[in-house]
């Protein structure tokens, strides 16, 4: 069976930020990604008027990365060979749209 070039985006939830699909989509397209994983959504007590990826924590296999718009918050789960710093670059491109 062959290596996909890209990777998978899972939909396990039937809301998500709005603009964040089209942003992991892109972000799936990448060769070192290999699942991206929505997860619960939240409240945050701060306002966030665009939308932000952050980086949060190391997860086995990849990282957790929290989505920020307005006042919600997303948890989304990368599982990547990309190197933290590495995410944060590629998080940034997706995020310009490139």
């Amino acid at each position: 069976m062959g290596k996909s070039s890209s990777g998978r985006l899972v939909f396990n939830h039937s809301t998500h930020i709005p603009g964040l699909i089209p942003i992991l989509e892109r972000l799936a397209k990448r060769p070192d990604i290999q699942t991206i994983t929505p997860g619960v959504i939240g409240r945050a007590k701060g306002h966030s008027p665009k939308m932000k990826l952050k980086v949060s924590v190391p997860i086995r296999g990849g990282f957790k990365v929290i989505a920020r718009q307005g006042k919600t918050v997303q948890e989304v789960f990368i599982i990547t060979s990309l190197s933290q710093q590495e995410l944060e670059e590629c998080l940034g491109i997706v995020l310009r749209g490139k």
